[in-house]
């Protein structure tokens, strides 16, 4: 310990630690650089090939839709088929196949599903679900409830329980969009706040099912959370589902704060003129 006190007081460490140090800043620096070069070129290079893949893609889902070919046949287009062993190519498709699906109702878009299930691409969609990175999972959900896989509901809702409040919102969304009423318990259950983005969305998604009278709707009136009340007030307007007036009457009395009051009033109001 004296001679490290020694080594100190006499000033002999620092040069070596000074030159050490410039050497490992110059080191660091050029690894980093090295690091965002090869980032670059790596992204230029997808950037690419997205291109290439997308005249390819483009022209295979056109013959789904409007020329009727079946996934048996595309099989045999080889050049097809080595593309699709490709994780990066099918991540294209997937995109592009969505961003049709979204477009495209009736017929149209059971053809693309159909493609969906029949090219395998749902398996993908279904392992991403077992990842242990939100961000693929959350992929994996909104791609199952794009193309309407209802089997795939209780993984999703599953998802609903996560810490990740990115990740439990899309469940519950994608729940929502799959089964209707069936996800409301896990929406009511929700203790994060909801923006108004995302309610949107969900009523979006309840916009696709006649829920009529089914019971639950007015079960998010009694949610602790206040945007999940304010959600469920906004879907009862939406809808126009009048059956549940007695509901919001009684939260205009009850309500748990004034904005939600005012709210119910108006909701109220809008469905009682």
């Amino acid at each position: 310990m004296e001679n490290l006190w020694e080594l100190y007081k006499s000033g002999e460490w620092e040069i070596p630690f000074l030159t050490f140090s410039i050497y490992l800043f110059v080191s660091a620096s050029f690894i980093f650089y090295l690091i965002i070069v090869a980032s670059r070129n790596r992204n230029i290079k997808r950037e690419k090939l997205r291109l290439e893949y997308n005249v390819l893609i483009e022209k295979v889902l056109s013959s789904i839709i409007f020329e009727d070919v079946l996934y048996a046949e595309i099989k045999n287009d080889k050049n097809f088929m080595v593309l699709f062993d490709t994780s990066f190519f099918r991540e294209v498709l997937t995109e592009t196949l969505i961003n049709l699906h979204k477009n495209y109702e009736g017929v149209y878009a059971q053809k693309l599903e159909q493609f969906y299930k029949d090219s395998g691409l749902i398996k993908d969609s279904f392992k991403k679900l077992k990842s242990f990175n939100w961000e693929i999972k959350c992929k994996g959900i909104t791609e199952l409830a794009e193309f309407n896989i209802n089997e795939a509901f209780d993984q999703i809702i599953a998802c609903a329980k996560a810490r990740n409040k990115t990740l439990k919102i899309t469940a519950i969304n994608a729940g929502i969009k799959l089964e209707g009423t069936k996800g409301i318990t896990h929406l009511t259950e929700h203790t994060d706040i909801i923006d108004e983005w995302t309610q949107v969305n969900i009523i979006s998604a309840f916009k696709k099912h006649d829920i009529g009278d089914t019971k639950g709707v007015e079960l998010l009136l009694e949610s602790q959370n206040t945007t999940v009340v304010s959600l469920g007030l906004k879907l009862i307007k939406e809808l126009k589902l009048t059956q549940k007036v007695p509901f919001v009457a009684e939260l205009s009395t009850k309500a748990p704060n004034t904005s939600i009051k005012y709210e119910a009033q108006s909701v109220l109001q809008a469905l009682t003129i």
